[in-house]
């Protein structure tokens, strides 16, 4: 299969080594698509600690130890310039975009409500929502010029559906992309694009770790009891991986999912049943 055959996915927010984002691409690699490393690519100014360039190398690097056709492309997923540029590079180098997958996220905010300052609260809206908006629409719109069918795939939480302490703009922004997953299912539904949500519970990640130190810390617990505390609530009686929910991802974007749309799908071992 050429190059120009194969199906191309982009994952945004996945410019980080063993991040969410980039267990998603490990599997699409075993599917044999090309993929596109997207995140911020730079620290800006009060944003230390973001994906920088050489960490979205790095992913890259990995995915072609694999076998993969990768690329990396910087994107700033609240800008719709910088969005845009995204979709013409995509263009450009695969002239396909078949699957978008809304992962970008910032869920290190993390305070009582009390102490949240509105920069933090604008920034994780931003970002986690506004994001998902931005990229949607562009990449719909590609579709439809084309007249292709397409998959695209937000990256929700439990916390889409479940309250959670010190998490109040993460979990305001997560309930946004439901109500904006259902929305733009139906809107572009008539043209083949299925617009859907995977709501995964706790993935310890770059982020889930210092998730865990934190609510660790404020529970008044070690990490590894804070850890054996959780895996005992859930169900099936153990923490979800990244491949967990890179399995529903790439079933979402297969042809078997193609009467599957507006739907929030829960990857939580049982934790979450609503």
């Amino acid at each position: 299969m050429s190059a120009q055959e194969k199906k191309v996915v982009v994952c945004t927010g996945s410019g980080r080594l063993h991040g969410l984002g980039a267990g998603i691409l490990e599997h699409f690699a075993t599917l044999g698509y090309c993929l596109v490393v997207s995140d911020l690519g730079v620290s800006s100014e009060g944003e230390s600690g973001l994906a920088s360039s050489a960490d979205m190398d790095a992913v890259v690097d990995h995915l072609k130890s694999l076998g993969a056709d990768a690329i990396a492309i910087p994107c700033d997923v609240r800008s719709p310039d910088s969005v845009d540029q995204l979709i013409t590079q995509v263009d450009a180098h695969y002239g396909r975009l078949d699957v978008l997958v809304n992962n970008a996220g910032i869920g290190f905010v993390m305070k009582h409500s009390n102490d949240i300052t509105y920069r933090e609260w604008q920034w994780v809206l931003d970002v986690t929502l506004s994001g998902v908006f931005l990229c949607t629409q562009a990449v719909a719109s590609y579709m439809m010029q084309r007249a292709e069918k397409g998959r695209i795939i937000n990256i929700a939480s439990q916390a889409s559906k479940s309250g959670f302490p010190h998490m109040a703009p993460y979990c305001a922004a997560k309930h946004g992309v439901l109500g904006l997953t259902r929305a733009q299912a139906i809107d572009y539904g008539p043209y083949g694009i299925t617009v859907n949500a995977v709501c995964p519970n706790h993935v310890t990640t770059g982020l889930g770790a210092a998730q865990n130190a934190y609510f660790s810390a404020f529970k008044g617990m070690t990490v590894d009891e804070y850890l054996d505390d959780m895996a005992e609530r859930i169900p099936v009686k153990r923490i979800g991986t990244a491949a967990d929910t890179a399995s529903m991802v790439a079933f979402l974007a297969s042809q078997e999912a193609s009467f599957i749309t507006g739907e929030a799908i829960n990857v939580s071992g049982g934790e979450e049943m609503h």
